[in-house]
This record gives structure tokens, C-alpha cells and sequence, in this order.
């Protein structure tokens, strides 16, 4: 349940009572962005055991070290860092097992957000599909910077403040993914908002990019899996 104490606290103050000693502030930072890092790991891992555990290690990461927190950075930039290297750890550890690309329906449904497999529409559902197991080729770095700027819609430059990379650096990698998507997803490639037959549909969506949600936000309501024991880890 929420905590009315915190419903005007800003992020920073919230982390900052945290170090002082509140035992729900943290909780409330979780509850507050646990579903846009959810979506991030998820997405970037393409695995929800994977995802899970990279989100569950990053909020005991940073858990721990809310000490360190400087307010060089917002607090939303500073978790989804650490939960990016999370995941890109678990990438590179991943990376000596290397299996073939997803492929299979029951994982592919496991990259759908809840509020996207019951509410989009059959056709939707099916083209992010095959983005996703696309995106899942993909190496790490290029992933996760296409995660964050194409589907989360972060700017280039939060994007870049996240990665902690320069903001050139975070183009290329987009570039580079990009590119490497194209072949893979040129048999989607349609004239706007005309079907296969020729029919037209408003509803068409671009097959040669990745959807970008609509600017970061929480994407509905998270998995439970996400964040293992729920919102506090205090």
C-alpha cells in the first residue's frame, strides 16, 4: 500500500531519508520505479529469471550504496544506471553460452509487457514479437542503448548519462544496432498504413524500427517476479 507520508517527498529526499535511517523511504523509490526497470532488464536480457535477478541484485546494489549518492545525477538516472550494468553483466557472463536467437513462442511472450499482451491488438502483438527475438541478437552494449533511447524513449543524452558514456558513443551503438536489425526485419517493411493485400489501416505500425513507449513512464503494472519479496528491502 502506498505511503501517504511520501506523496509530496521528492526522490532525492526520499533517498536521503533512506541514509538517515527511514526504513520505508526505500521502498517508496522502489514502488515509484521499479515497472521502468523491469522494462529495461527485461528487454535488455530478454529472459525473466535474468531479468528479474539483474533487477533484483541492482536495488540491494543500490540499496547499499545510497550513501555514495552525490545529486550529480537524478535518482531515476542513477537506478536505471545500476540496473543496466546489472544487466550487461549478466550478458557478458551469459555471452560463453551463447544460445540461438528466441525463437519460440512461450519465450517470445515472456518479452511482452502484461499491459501489451492484453490490450494490443493481435497484429501489434505479433510485430513485437519479432522485434524482440530480433533485438535479442543484438549485442549487449548495442541492446541496451537502443532499449533505452528506441523503446524506453529516453533522450540521447539521459540514455548516455545512464551508460555513462558519451552521448556519441550511445548514437553509434543505435547506429550500429540499428543496421544490424535492418536485414533482420526488411520482410516487415510495408508502405504506411497498407497491408500485405493492399488494404490500408490506420492502425499499421512501421515495421523497420523498434516502437518507442511513449516517453519514459511506468509501463503498467510490473511483474511481480521483478523485484523478488515486493516493493522494500529494508
Amino acid at each position: 500500500m502506498d505511503d501517504a507520508r511520501f506523496t509530496d517527498t521528492s526522490d532525492q529526499d526520499l533517498l536521503a531519508q533512506h541514509v538517515a535511517g527511514d526504513p520505508d523511504a526505500f521502498g517508496e523509490l522502489v514502488r515509484r520505479h521499479r515497472d521502468r526497470l523491469w522494462a529495461v532488464a527485461l528487454r535488455t536480457l530478454g529472459d525473466r529469471e535474468e531479468a528479474a535477478d539483474a533487477v533484483q541484485d541492482a536495488l540491494v546494489s543500490a540499496f547499499r550504496a545510497a550513501h555514495t549518492f552525490r545529486g550529480q545525477s537524478a535518482v531515476t538516472t542513477w537506478l536505471h544506471r545500476i540496473t543496466v550494468n546489472a544487466c550487461l553483466d549478466r550478458a557478458r557472463k551469459a555471452a560463453s553460452r551463447k544460445t540461438a536467437p528466441v525463437d519460440d513462442a512461450e519465450r517470445l511472450d515472456q518479452l511482452m509487457e502484461p499491459h501489451e499482451s492484453a490490450e494490443a491488438p493481435a497484429e501489434r502483438q505479433d510485430l513485437h514479437r519479432e522485434l524482440l527475438a530480433a533485438l535479442a541478437t543484438l549485442p549487449a552494449e548495442q541492446r541496451a542503448a537502443l532499449v533505452l533511447v528506441d523503446m524506453q524513449a529516453y533522450p540521447v543524452a539521459e540514455a548516455a548519462r545512464i551508460l555513462e558514456v558519451p552521448t556519441g558513443t550511445v548514437k553509434s551503438r543505435c547506429a550500429r544496432g540499428r543496421a544490424r536489425l535492418l536485414p533482420l526485419l526488411s520482410h516487415l517493411r510495408t508502405t504506411r498504413g497498407e497491408h500485405k493485400d493492399g488494404s490500408t489501416g490506420r492502425n499499421r505500425t512501421p515495421g523497420t524500427s523498434v516502437p518507442p513507449a511513449s516517453g519514459p513512464r511506468d509501463v503498467g503494472n510490473g511483474d511481480p517476479a521483478a523485484v523478488k519479496g515486493g516493493g522494500g528491502l529494508a
